[in-house]
């Protein structure tokens, strides 16, 4: 039995456990303090709503640079963590994926179980995330092994299982690009784990480039309109450098311009700066100024987007979900009680 722990913050975490759980024979006990996205209201997974914080100004809530989050006398993150115990005592799983937490990977293995924590881009040579990597039983990269090194440290390759990429809509056949009349088409997909800041900068660049067709995803009267159908209406996607929208742009084989936002560990720069010295994408480290737009979403569409395999491979969502069943095979071997 596998117990999946789902951050919070974006879609992305929770679109990457569906997409690994419908690989797996036996579904996984999927837990965390984000609602399921309406399009998951079918799924028969089994869930654990876990509370949030409630502190408005949490108080030393790295323990004095230990750990990532625990403000002290913080009641949701108690209630958190005591319903992810119970859970834990009463359902004794064999293996929790940890996707991501590094107090959450370290409750379960201080409560003896063993840990598989999905690997993220950016530097996390920190202390509390060498904690969580170097107790766990293995880390899944939701990259490719050729990009390693440029995504993450290489600490911990013994222990590092490279699944590629990984979407929802992998295996899908999306229409080539730019087999229209019209002008070039521009998709903009935004995640809703930043901050917004970037509205103002991408309303400019549709004003400067008023030759070009702009949509987003998500917004005004494409608010209901499937990813998927959005992208395949593209010629061309300026994106941020989240892993879950890059998967999808991937998953699509569309050309991008993949722009970094601002988040901790420089995850994000770490993924756009890998894709541009690939050549998989027009990747940048923050917003351009206006007057670029036309010159780099002529770049993007010279790049193409037939390399996007090699970033997420069609099976990637299959290949963590094998390597999920192996470990929980590996790490079933119990220890016979004492007589």
């Amino acid at each position: 039995m596998i117990g999946y722990y789902v951050h919070h913050q974006g879609l992305g975490h929770w679109q990457r456990a569906r997409s690994i759980a419908r690989h797996l024979a036996d579904p996984p006990t999927l837990l965390s303090s984000l609602p399921p996205p309406a399009d998951a209201l079918g799924d028969e997974l089994p869930r654990v709503t876990l509370p949030l914080d409630n502190l408005t100004s949490p108080a030393d809530h790295t323990a004095h640079g230990t750990l990532h989050w625990v403000p002290r006398h913080d009641q949701g993150l108690r209630r958190r963590m005591a319903i992810l115990a119970d859970w834990i005592d009463a359902a004794d799983p064999d293996l929790m994926v940890v996707d991501v937490s590094v107090e959450v990977a370290l409750l379960c293995r201080l409560m003896g179980v063993p840990t598989v924590v999905m690997a993220m881009p950016g530097d996390r040579s920190d202390r509390a995330h060498r904690s969580a990597y170097d107790s766990a039983h293995a880390i899944l990269a939701p990259w490719a092994a050729e990009f390693s090194a440029a995504q993450w440290t290489d600490r911990w390759p013994d222990k590092t299982f490279h699944a590629g990429a990984i979407s929802r809509y992998a295996g899908r056949r999306p229409p080539p690009a730019g087999t229209h009349d019209g002008p070039l088409r521009v998709l903009v997909l935004w995640g809703k784990g930043g901050d917004g800041r970037s509205a103002a900068a991408l309303a400019a660049a549709s004003r400067a480039t008023t030759h070009y067709r702009w949509r987003q995803a998500g917004v005004g009267a494409d608010a209901g309109v499937p990813v998927w159908d959005l992208l395949c209406w593209a010629d061309v996607v300026v994106t941020h450098a989240g892993q879950n929208a890059v998967a999808e742009v991937a998953a699509a084989g569309r050309p991008a311009v993949v722009i970094a936002e601002d988040r901790p560990h420089g995850e994000q720069r770490a993924t756009a700066r890998t894709l541009d010295r690939a050549g998989l994408a027009v990747g940048l480290d923050s917003l351009p100024a206006p007057e670029q737009w036309p010159e780099l979403l002529v770049a993007a569409l010279a790049i193409g987007g037939h390399g996007w395999a090699r970033w997420a491979p069609p099976d990637a969502a299959r290949r963590a979900a094998d390597f999920l069943h192996a470990s929980t095979l590996e790490v079933r071997r119990r220890i016979a009680p004492v007589a």
